[in-house]
C-alpha cells in the first residue's frame, strides 16, 4: 500500500511539472501556422544577441568556476585538517547566500563600488565584470561548497597530508597534486551547478547593466511570442544537461571508507 502512495505521489509530482513543459515546447513549434517547425529555435539561435549573451555567460561562469575552486578548495581543506571546530561557523556563513536575496547582495555593490566611492569598480567593464563574478560566486557558494566538502570526506585527509610532507611535498603541491584530483569529480558537480546558476541568474547581470544571458531572456519574452518558450526549453535542456552530468560524474566519486567500528 505504501507503494501504491508513493508512485502516485511520484505520477502526481510529473504531470504538475512535465504538462506545462510538453505545453510550452508544443507552443514553441507552432511559429509557422498549421504546421509543427523549428522555425523559433532557428531565429533563437541565428540570433547576434542570443550568441552574445549566451557567449558572456558562459565565460563568466567558466571564471565563477575557477575562482570558486581557489576559494573553496583550500578553505574546506584546511578546516577539515587543521580548523574542525570552526566547520559548524563556516558552513553558517556559506548557507547566507540562500537567505539573503540577490537584489540585496547587487545593491551592496552598487552602494560601495558606484564611481564616487573609494573603489569605483562600476566605472569601468572589467570592474563591473568582476563584481558581477564575486556576485555570481556568492550565489553558488553553498553548492560549491558542500560538493567538496563532501569530496573532502570520502578521502583520509591527514593521512594524504602526512604521506605527502614526508616526501617533501609544500602545501601548494598537496592543494594541486594530491588534494585536488581526489575530489575532482565534488569540483565537478559544484561546477555543472554553478554553470546552471550563472545562465539563469537576471537581478545581478540586469542591475550591473551587462550582457549577460537570464536578461536576454526577459527582453526577449517581454517582446516576442514563440521564440521565449523556445529559448525556455533550450535554458530547460541545458539545465537539464547540467544535472545529468552531475549524476554522471557521481558515480565515478570515491566512496566514504566503511568504518568497522
Amino acid at each position: 500500500m505504501n507503494r501504491f502512495w508513493a508512485w502516485l505521489a511520484l505520477a502526481g509530482g510529473m504531470i504538475y511539472f512535465v504538462l506545462p513543459l510538453l505545453g510550452m515546447t508544443e507552443f514553441s513549434l507552432k511559429m509557422r501556422r498549421g504546421v509543427y517547425s523549428f522555425d523559433a529555435y532557428a531565429r533563437v539561435l541565428a540570433d547576434p544577441k542570443f550568441q552574445e549573451t549566451f557567449t558572456y555567460s558562459v565565460v563568466m561562469a567558466l571564471v565563477t568556476i575557477l575562482f570558486g575552486v581557489l576559494l573553496v578548495v583550500p578553505t574546506a581543506y584546511w578546516v577539515r585538517l587543521k580548523l574542525p571546530r570552526l566547520r559548524p561557523y563556516i558552513e553558517f556563513i556559506t548557507l547566507l547566500p540562500l537567505v539573503i536575496p540577490a537584489i540585496v547582495i547587487v545593491f551592496g555593490y552598487i552602494r560601495l563600488y558606484n564611481t564616487s566611492s573609494w573603489l569605483p569598480l562600476t566605472g569601468s567593464v572589467f570592474g563591473t565584470n568582476a563584481l558581477l563574478m564575486f556576485g555570481y560566486s556568492t550565489l553558488s557558494l553553498p553548492y560549491m561548497y558542500r560538493a567538496v566538502d563532501t569530496g573532502l570526506r570520502t578521502i583520509d585527509v591527514s593521512t594524504l597530508t602526512e604521506a605527502a610532507q614526508s616526501l617533501g611535498a609544500g602545501w601548494i603541491t598537496i592543494l594541486s597534486r594530491i588534494i585536488l584530483p581526489n575530489v575532482l569529480v565534488a569540483v565537478l558537480s559544484g561546477a555543472f551547478v554553478t554553470l546552471a546558476i550563472v545562465l539563469g541568474e537576471f537581478t545581478m547581470a540586469a542591475l550591473l547593466n551587462r550582457p549577460a544571458f537570464g536578461p536576454y531572456m526577459q527582453l526577449l519574452g517581454a517582446n516576442r511570442a514563440y521564440e521565449p518558450a523556445a529559448l525556455a526549453v533550450i535554458a530547460f535542456a541545458i539545465t537539464w544537461g547540467c544535472m545529468a552530468l552531475i549524476q554522471i560524474v557521481s558515480r565515478f566519486a570515491p566512496k566514504a571508507p566503511v568504518n568497522p567500528h
